[in-house]
């Protein structure tokens, strides 16, 4: 064997020898599945002839296990080492790294139809499933382990997820001390996580701490108050602000126990049952005006309704609802 690679810039060419490692057969797989790391063993070690099989065949079906084969005489074998050691060591516990030197075995690299070092070999479920030859860039050692044993998971970032989840979940629940404190405990986390800080703002809201969640907003940027979910935000708390300013809904229903055709009365109160949560009374009574008298404060009704529904947001069943008699009546 050389230090020549006639493999140069080719990696993840599929394995096809067959070989037998201490009388276990082992064949080429064209597509390895990735597999759970396993949870005991030193992530790098050597590897002999007689313990092949052990090390390498069986260690690979808990989790891929890679095989360098080298020689000390090797140059490009010197450069591959420490870059590989690294990525694998950086993996996680994704996969792991055997050596084997080929001047002290060589019988398992001529098995395999090896010419050229440093080659290294994947093996999934106790066979060869993919590899590749030479000094190849960091980059591409990273993007061969991925493909053998998938993308690297982020877990902090699964768990802040999980915890927005829960958090939402609680929110949605009327759980508010128990929402508030999961939103504060991811941005003590990730001070810039815009979903808890929205998460936190809708608690705040709920709460009728109406300031707090103003305080909020205002250190966001603009960009980030253009996100959906805190324009949203802003524009509740701007309608919240307008509904406290439209009187008593007792007297606004009794004017219209009066007068059905009082619209004024009718939109007031129509934006005050909105910032109470009562979405479906809320559209309700601006479908009416709709329906009765479309020209009415220069469509003011629809124009109500639509921005209710930028506040509810477009999958919310109250905005699906309303959103159909609206077209209805629009079309009709």
């Amino acid at each position: 064997m050389s230090g020549n690679n006639p493999y140069s810039g080719s990696y993840g060419s599929q394995m096809s020898a067959t070989a037998t490692y201490g009388g276990a057969p082992a064949t080429a797989s064209p597509s390895p599945a990735a597999v759970a790391p396993a949870t005991s063993g030193p992530l790098i070690s050597d590897t002999t002839t007689a313990t092949f099989a052990r090390d390498v065949l069986e260690a690979s079906r808990g989790l891929p296990v890679l095989v360098d084969f080298w020689a000390p005489w090797c140059g490009p074998c010197k450069q591959l080492t420490p870059i590989i050691e690294k990525v694998v060591t950086e993996a996680g516990g994704r996969v792991k790294l055997v050596k084997m030197n080929i001047d002290d075995h060589p019988s398992i690299a001529g098995q395999l139809g090896i010419q050229s070092i440093p080659a290294v070999v994947a093996f999934v479920d106790g066979r060869p499933a993919d590899g590749f030859m030479g000094a190849v860039p960091e980059s591409q050692i990273r993007a061969f382990i991925e493909k053998i044993a998938g993308p690297m998971i982020d877990d902090q970032a699964a768990e802040i997820e999980a915890a927005l989840a829960e958090a939402k979940q609680l929110l949605d629940a009327g759980d508010l001390q128990n929402a508030g404190g999961i939103f504060a405990s991811v941005l003590q986390v990730e001070p810039e996580s815009l979903p808890a800080r929205a998460g936190l703002v809708e608690v705040m809201i709920a709460s009728d701490a109406l300031d707090q969640a103003r305080e909020i907003l205002s250190e966001l940027s603009d960009e980030q108050k253009a996100d959906p979910q805190v324009s949203a935000l802003l524009k509740r708390l701007d309608q919240i602000d307008e509904a406290r300013k439209l009187g008593d809904p007792k007297a606004l229903e009794a004017a219209l126990l009066a007068d059905p055709d009082d619209h004024a009365a009718r939109l007031n109160l129509a934006k005050i049952r909105n910032v109470e949560g009562d979405r479906q009374t809320a559209a309700e009574h601006l479908l009416t005006i709709m329906r009765r008298d479309r020209a009415f404060d220069d469509d003011g009704a629809r124009r109500a309704l639509v921005a209710f529904f930028e506040v509810w947001g477009p999958a919310d069943p109250a905005t699906l609802s309303a959103r159909r008699k609206m077209s209805a009546i629009l079309f009709s």
